[in-house]
């Protein structure tokens, strides 16, 4: 038997890309409103401006 004929099927692999793709968009957002609670010189110090900060969304 080969690989493929041993490799159960993934019925719920489609849900698990889902949830990915939330939990990605979510840690964006966490992280965009770290970042926007941030004043310029915090800003500064990691390498970012506000202007950054608005490009981003």
């Amino acid at each position: 038997m080969g690989f493929e004929e041993n490799r159960p099927r993934k019925p719920f692999y489609g849900f698990v890309m889902i949830y990915h793709y939330f939990r990605q968009r979510w840690l964006q957002r966490q992280t965009a409103r770290v970042l926007k609670g941030l004043n310029k010189e915090q800003l500064r110090d990691i390498g970012l401006t506000t202007d950054d900060l608005s490009r981003w969304q």
